[in-house]
């Protein structure tokens, strides 16, 4: 008896900690994290939002695939700026330049010199190195020196910013590294557009410096404008050439500072004036084809991780730096705090981990803000760089979370709160010194944003609520 016992006693040892060893869950490995974004895409320019005029079959798989959120916004809708907050996960204007100046553009954004401590220490790339990630880097910076991907810790995988460093990407995809890594393929397209107003009207040194060493910027848009083979003239501007936008006409009362911008940049204010109708939509046009470009560069991303098998442990988020006015009040180019321009797409896909074919059109995504904490969320730590910064992660996994009622843009123009119901509370300064105009919008009541209702009694609760909001919420500098 005794010796039976001690059997089954033995047995019994040695068998428990193999039971226990295989009841306990196995470490979960972290995701790959790949960020596409684009340069001057505006939310509705690929197919997946509804637009007849062009096909992105790159774009629609992940939003087939993924969450596409519809009320995403740009921290500044312009180049720098923007890249500035994908950086650091703040606010351009939380910047200033080598003068002492808010960062509120281009020129501002790139004078911008030694980091403090505090966000030298709380960078996307400072809380990834901490994760443990391999951070790589691709294609367009337009950074500071002190934000750059080589000063941050980024690995380069190219300087090309176009179908090269889609292959590059690609290859290191299939490559099947170990360890986890976080790779950033920015890519320049569409914003070859910008070129055909600056080539038309270039009067200034700057604009006759880009148009003579921007060859490859003006090949592939010429190659863009081009009319289909055998097409004739009237057949394309009468079934194939996008027609001009609903809200084509200026706005109804456009503020000062619009006008005052506008006529501080000779080629926008040409073609706002001698631009024909065919003019612009010849640009809607060639806008629709150079989306379409990145978007087969983007395929070739997507095609390596399928072939490899790489997309159940690699998460893409992708986005735009900011949009384009696409001939919206009769504008090209950006800056403004117009959907078009202040819009940006935002996709997340992870497959089998995420929703799928999910449409957002509720919850307010700031791309500047918001990628730090949601990449550093899937990453497996908690990063904080402006506390009004959100994970998206909750959202994309069908959670429900108490979520941010109002969001903050910034311009060169001016600044806005957009809140949850559709009202944008704009404040108008441009340059500094011509006065502060305030505007009140209602995307409900007019989407193409062709008026304003800052006067209306019914909307003057709204008005005060969202003027409270700027000051005490989202610039409290002034």
């Amino acid at each position: 008896m005794l010796h039976s016992t001690l059997v089954w006693l033995l047995a019994l040892g040695t068998l428990l900690p193999l039971r226990l060893e295989n009841s306990s869950p196995a470490p979960k490995k972290k995701p790959n994290i790949i960020y596409i974004f684009t340069d001057q895409q505006h939310r509705d320019m690929m197919s997946a939002a509804g637009n007849p005029w062009l096909k992105t079959p790159a774009m629609d798989y992940l939003a087939a695939n993924g969450v596409r959120f519809t009320r995403a916004y740009t921290t500044n809708p312009v180049c720098a700026p923007a890249r500035v907050s994908l950086m650091t996960g703040r606010m351009p204007g939380y910047f200033k330049d080598n003068k002492g100046e808010r960062v509120t553009e281009n020129v501002g954004a790139m004078r911008i010199g030694k980091l403090s401590p505090e966000v030298e220490n709380t960078t996307l790339a400072a809380w990834l190195k901490r994760a443990g990630y391999r951070l790589l880097f691709g294609g367009k910076e337009h950074l500071p020196p002190s934000l750059t991907p080589k000063a941050l810790g980024f690995e380069d995988i190219t300087d090309d910013e176009r179908g090269q460093l889609a292959e590059r990407a690609a290859e290191y995809i299939t490559s099947k590294p170990e360890d986890p890594y976080f790779m950033v393929v920015s890519l320049i397209n569409p914003h070859d557009i910008c070129y055909m107003a600056i080539r038309d009207f270039a009067s200034t040194e700057q604009e006759k410096r880009l148009i003579s060493t921007g060859t490859e910027e003006i090949a592939t848009l010429d190659r863009a404008m081009q009319r289909p083979a055998g097409v004739s003239e009237a057949e394309f501007f009468r079934s194939y050439c996008p027609p001009l936008p609903p809200n084509f006409e200026p706005q109804r009362n456009e503020p000062r500072a619009i006008k005052n911008y506008i006529a501080s940049r000779n080629f926008q204010q040409a073609a706002r004036n001698q631009y024909t109708d065919k003019d612009w939509r010849t640009h809607r046009w060639a806008y629709c084809r150079l989306t379409e470009t990145v978007d087969s560069q983007i395929q070739t991303i997507l095609n390596a991780l399928r072939e490899s098998g790489q997309e159940e442990n690699t998460l893409i988020l992708y986005s735009s730096d900011h949009g384009d006015m696409d001939a919206a009040h009769r504008l090209e180019h950006k800056s403004l705090l117009y959907e078009e321009s202040a819009g940006v797409p935002f996709l997340a896909m992870w497959k089998g981990h995420l929703q799928a074919g999910v449409v957002d059109s509720t919850h307010l995504v700031s791309s500047g803000l918001d990628l730090l904490p949601t990449v550093c969320d899937f990453a497996g730590i908690k990063a904080k760089a402006d506390l009004r910064g959100r994970s998206l992660r909750p959202l994309l996994e069908g959670k429900k979370v108490p979520w941010r009622q109002t969001l903050g843009v910034e311009s060169a123009v001016g600044r806005m709160v957009v809140d949850d119901q559709g009202h944008k509370y704009i404040r108008y300064e441009w340059p500094e010194g011509d006065g502060t105009q305030v505007q009140l919008l209602d995307l409900n009541r007019d989407p193409y944003e062709m008026t304003h209702f800052t006067d209306d009694p019914g909307m003057k609760a709204i008005l005060v609520k969202l003027s409270r909001v700027f000051d005490e919420k989202w610039f409290p500098d002034r």
